[in-house]
């Protein structure tokens, strides 16, 4: 027999790929933080002789789930400005508060914050946006989770540059810091179009182009933002960035919540992604991504929780469940935006966007052990007809009992096994104190 870290037992089995199916009596092998195995569970048993054996019984076993859009550090602002449309939110509200309080520590504070909320919740990996970068960084390596750090560029000054130069050059020197961290990887991230010039855009895509990295950036949110940008510019923003050369399979256009027909056929026709935020498109009222035309045209649409000021839960199955509900509604078809769908959504397209689909995404044997366990044994989700439905219809957060990111068991029993929840609530209440007060 073969010896080997862990083997997991679940009911039924998600590999989402080749196809998001529930199989029953299959098991997962790991060893050294990669999947070995996806095999049926009697030969797994003969097979490999594993140090930790964890048996799941009324269980799904599934890929870590992926959120293509956070900004990981302002969960410290949730609930800091409710109830505002997105242009009063941002430039009254949460600019302002940024200004005064945002420094490395706030973001690491607030980043450490979120990752505990992320992984309890079954998110193995996060792309992120935001200031201080390096301290993104710096956390989720000491959390052990997967995570993708925005090289962050606007045209105005912030705590973290004081310039598009600088910017640029403090977001390289944390992409070569990155290069020896297995779980950390970088993406440009210039904020939106709309605070971003053509000659910093076309520097990010020259070296976005040398790197080989994504370039993530908010993209056609509000109907402000596509009048502001045709009156200065006569185009909107996406043409503008096509014009820029950044309309490329590298972009990770977030919100696209105001998209016609021809700008959908060309991301489709470059292969471009798209993160749907629709917790947040809806509580900003900016509008709503048509997902099952992007679906059907072809266009790789992940999913995103965008920040906790503009969401408040960093809950990617609140998420699964609106993007499925909202997107039959948009399309006018209960057919639409399938169960099926928006788990490919969640995990092995959000891997494709961040340019992981090699590492992580799916079950595969040869992959990062990314995987999560959530029971299905509650009142409210039985009887389990359909698991992949129950999962995207009737689960929550509150189901996911175990989380492994390269096979280290960093939840375990619904707890946290390597962060330390009593201080990063005791950090939480002393910010929330701190901004409280201001």
């Amino acid at each position: 027999m073969q010896r080997i870290d862990a083997l997991v037992h679940p009911k039924w089995t998600v590999t989402v790929e080749p196809e998001v199916v529930a199989e029953s009596s299959l098991s997962l092998a790991m060893d050294r933080g990669r999947i070995i195995d996806v095999l049926p569970s009697d030969d797994a048993r003969a097979r490999y002789a594993p140090d930790t054996e964890h048996e799941r019984p009324n269980h799904v076993l599934l890929p870590g789930l992926i959120n293509a859009h956070c900004h990981a550090g302002m969960a410290l602002f949730r609930g800091y400005a409710d109830d505002l449309p997105l242009e009063q939110w941002l430039h009254d509200r949460i600019w302002p508060a940024e200004s005064r309080w945002i420094d490395r520590r706030f973001v690491a504070d607030g980043t450490r914050l979120a990752i505990a909320e992320m992984l309890l919740g079954g998110t193995t990996c996060f792309s992120d946006m935001y200031y201080f970068p390096d301290a993104v960084a710096d956390t989720a390596i000491e959390a052990g989770i997967r995570c993708v750090v925005g090289m962050i560029a606007l045209e105005f000054p912030t705590a973290w540059a004081s310039g598009p130069d600088e910017y640029i050059d403090k977001g390289l020197a944390v992409h070569d810091r990155c290069r020896s961290a297995p779980l950390v990887t970088t993406a440009f991230a210039p904020h939106a179009p709309y605070s971003v010039s053509d000659e910093t855009l076309q520097r990010i895509r020259r070296l976005a182009d040398e790197l080989l990295v994504p370039v993530h950036t908010h993209i056609h949110e509000t109907d402000e933002e596509m009048a502001q940008a045709f009156a200065e510019t006569g185009k909107r923003p996406l043409a503008r960035l096509d014009a820029l050369g950044l309309v490329t399979p590298s972009l990770v256009g977030v919100h696209a919540t105001h998209l016609n027909d021809e700008e959908i056929d060309r991301l489709a026709q470059v292969k471009a992604n798209i993160v749907h935020c629709p917790r947040s498109n809806l509580k900003l009222a900016s509008g709503a991504c048509p997902v099952d035309a992007l679906l059907k045209a072809g266009v790789n649409v992940a999913l995103g929780t965008d920040g906790a000021a503009s969401n408040n839960r960093l809950d990617l199955w609140s998420e699964l469940e609106l993007a499925a509900l909202f997107g039959k509604h948009v399309a006018r078809d209960a057919a639409a935006v399938e169960a099926s769908a928006v788990m490919e959504m969640a995990t092995i397209n959000g891997a494709r966007a961040l340019k992981l689909a090699d590492e992580t995404g799916s079950l595969v044997p040869g992959k990062a052990a990314d995987a999560i366990c959530v029971e299905l044994s509650a009142p409210g989700l039985l009887p389990v007809l359909d698991p992949v439905s129950q999962l995207v219809y009737s689960a929550s957060r509150d189901q996911v009992t175990d989380v492994w990111v390269a096979g280290e068991h960093l939840v375990s029993d619904g707890e946290l096994t390597r962060m330390d929840t009593a201080a990063i609530s005791a950090s939480a209440h002393a910010w929330a104190e701190r901004l409280a007060a201001t």
